[in-house]
């Protein structure tokens, strides 16, 4: 199978690599000379993932043209605000009709769309049919080192399910199957605002027993509003809602946590995410996040108070206090 890859960051990298390995022609696509130059000279992408060797044969290129052209699958690798960007510079004449594969993990500021939504709004000439989404928890650092991994694959069309499991799965790369398109990719991106919030946690060194309860709750949101935007409930227990917010709020490879945690350590967030050479989704994904419950009248008191912190400067000590102090009230699951 012909693959273009947008994206080569380390998630896009990890992709193309299983990918070549499976035995399929592959096209790595970035955006910068600058990197694609030191991947042909080092056979390594020394900005997102220095200590996996790229495979000789593995097309690296800033032709996003080539990449597209004719090819029988797209993977959208590129970080969630920037998509729309990438997408409307393809030539749309010579694209086919490829399965879309994204694995981008947020929520579009301003329209407040899903992913899905913004490659029917650029490329409507695409069939809803042939995309899916793969999510789930899989930190490209332990992906690329083959440790077992499982993640989920939703597609509205069983057939396009079905060629993604197939196309993706390996011996140490499980991909599971799920028709609800929404749920995954909500569970997907909201989850990062979660993680910040764990990192907030570690950095404030408040202990198990508040990670434990942001991560119980933080799923409880997460589940409220994903079924009030059409999702599967059920979907939010899976791979793509509990699976990655436990591997995301508890892993020294994840970039939100670890966004969080150096603002409970009192740096400003400007300071931390000035400092980071990848792209911490959960920011972003907040402000979406915020303005979808908004919308909606959704309630979503941990968001709210990420929103808080994140834009408006609010200590997450005091953050932390008002959550405590909400008024009581019964658990209640759905």
């Amino acid at each position: 199978m012909k693959i273009g890859i947008l994206g080569a960051g380390s998630w896009g990298t990890t992709l193309a690599e299983l990918l070549f390995r499976s035995g399929h022609a592959v096209r790595l696509w970035s955006w910068s000379a600058r990197d694609v130059e030191n991947i042909r000279i080092t056979g390594r992408n020394t900005v997102y993932l220095p200590d996996i060797a790229i495979p000789e044969g593995l097309a690296v290129t800033t032709d996003l043209a080539v990449t597209t052209d004719a090819a029988d699958m797209l993977v959208l690798a590129t970080p969630s605000q920037f998509l729309r960007g990438v997408l409307e510079r393809i030539p749309k004449e010579k694209l086919g009709d490829p399965i879309v594969v994204n694995v981008a993990k947020g929520i579009e500021n301003g329209t407040l769309l899903r992913m899905s939504e913004v490659v029917r709004d650029v490329l409507p000439q695409l069939s809803p049919q042939r995309y899916a989404v793969l999510s789930g928890p899989s930190h490209a650092e332990e992906v690329c080192l083959r440790r077992p991994t499982t993640v989920v694959a939703a597609s509205a069309d069983r057939d396009t399910t079905r060629q993604v499991i197939d196309t993706f799965m390996t011996e140490s790369f499980r991909v599971y199957g799920s028709g609800d398109v929404a749920g995954v990719e909500l569970g997907g991106s909201l989850k990062n605002v979660i993680a910040i919030g764990a990192g907030i946690c570690d950095g404030s060194r408040f202990g198990d027993n508040t990670k434990a309860a942001l991560i119980t709750r933080g799923i409880a949101e997460i589940r409220r509003l994903g079924e009030t935007l059409g999702a599967d409930p059920h979907t939010f227990a899976g791979l793509s809602g509990l699976g990655d917010l436990i591997v995301t709020t508890m892993s020294r490879h994840s970039r939100n946590r670890h966004v969080g945690e150096e603002i409970g350590k009192g740096r400003p967030v400007n300071e931390v995410l000035s400092g980071m050479s990848m792209v911490a989704e959960g920011v972003d994904t907040t402000r979406s996040a915020y303005e979808l419950a908004q919308k909606h009248n959704v309630e979503m008191p941990i968001v709210n108070e990420m929103y808080e912190i994140l834009f408006n400067g609010k200590d997450p000590v005091q953050a932390t206090q008002d959550l405590m102090m909400r008024q009581a009230k019964n658990e209640v699951w759905s």
